[in-house]
């Protein structure tokens, strides 16, 4: 009996085995077959394209929620760019900051940054001559500046208006020279993106700020408004030399004035003012001297009012007297 049983327990086994094989291999082949249509033709333009990203990799991507179309698009991009990536690693290269490596577009696009500008500045600034390594660019742009725009500025500087009318709705800034006379300056200035200093830099507008402030100190120290208009280039000299860009992500390449206009004669105006407020202070004084004057006079008036009253009393005493002289004999008469 018990043979019978292990018979029919064999049987079985054999029978799940046969049974659950097929199965699998019609599970795998579905597997396969899906991530052929859903992955292939990605996977075919990268190999194509000599992206060496492979079918598994495209694969572990999406159950790490990353863009394939993005890596892949970036990495050919970098291929046929020419940048570093893994095919130029051997045995005696260690991997620096320089190599675009699939592992790390994966790891920038899930911290939040954009791979296809990492990859399009770094074509820009090898074209252009400029180092810069994949991971400074991944930096600036993880710092949420716009890295494609840092490099074409430090290929083509760019000009910033100083006062700028959008920011601060002045078209001018306003000085005053020794000599009192307002001189309004328009100045436009030439900045290059310093990408050493992109990071944590200041932006445009510390570099507004500084070089409107030196203006107007410049202004400021000269003896007369004309020696400005005539030579505009003391301003810009007397700025450049202060080191205005340092600790900013730009260089200053130049500061031009691109119009000055004469405003009002402050000098003369305050001497007017102070003119007017003089002749005021001097009118108030007379005021005050001609009011103690006539407090005098009423004074005194009131004076003279009280001694003819005490003269016209006297005089009223005198007839008392003589009547009581009279009345007591005291009176006597010369012969």
């Amino acid at each position: 009996m018990n043979t019978i049983y292990l018979i029919l327990a064999v049987k079985f086994d054999i029978t799940d085995i046969t049974i659950i094989g097929p199965i699998l291999l019609v599970v795998v082949m579905l597997g396969l077959v899906f991530i052929t249509l859903k992955y292939g033709s990605l996977w075919w333009e990268g190999y194509n394209c000599g992206a060496q990203i492979g079918l598994i990799e495209l694969v572990m991507m999406g159950l790490r929620q990353v863009n394939q179309k993005a890596i892949m698009k970036a990495k050919i991009k970098a291929v046929q760019a020419q940048l570093k990536t893994e095919k130029d690693l051997n045995k005696d290269t260690d991997i620096d900051g320089s190599f675009v490596t699939t592992k790390r577009l994966e790891a920038h696009y899930l911290a939040g940054g954009n791979v296809g500008n990492i990859i399009e500045a770094l074509v820009a600034s090898k074209n252009a001559g400029i180092l810069l390594e994949f991971d400074q660019a991944a930096a600036i742009d993880l710092a949420g500046r716009d890295v494609v725009e840092a490099v074409r500025t430090s290929v083509d500087p760019k000009v910033i208006s100083c006062p700028d009318p959008q920011r601060s709705g002045k078209e001018y800034l306003s000085a005053v020279a020794k000599d009192g006379v307002e001189l309004k300056v328009h100045a436009q200035v030439t900045v290059r993106t310093n990408l050493e200093q992109l990071i944590g830099g200041a932006t445009e507008e510390t570099i507004i700020a500084r070089v409107g402030e030196s203006i107007i100190s410049a202004i400021g120290s000269a003896t007369k408004h004309s020696d400005v208009l005539q030579n505009p280039g003391m301003i810009t000299k007397a700025v450049l030399e202060r080191g205005l860009d340092s600790q900013t992500a730009f260089e200053i390449v130049s500061i031009d004035i691109a119009g000055a206009v004469v405003g009002e004669n402050i000098g003369s105006r305050l001497q007017v003012d102070q003119a007017e407020a003089d002749t005021r202070v001097a009118r108030a004084r007379a005021e005050q001297r001609r009011a103690e004057a006539i407090a005098v006079e009423q004074e005194q008036k009131a004076e003279v009012v009280g001694n003819q009253a005490t003269l016209i009393q006297a005089e009223a005493e005198v007839p008392k007297a003589m009547a009581e002289a009279f009345r007591t004999g005291n009176i006597q008469t010369q012969g």
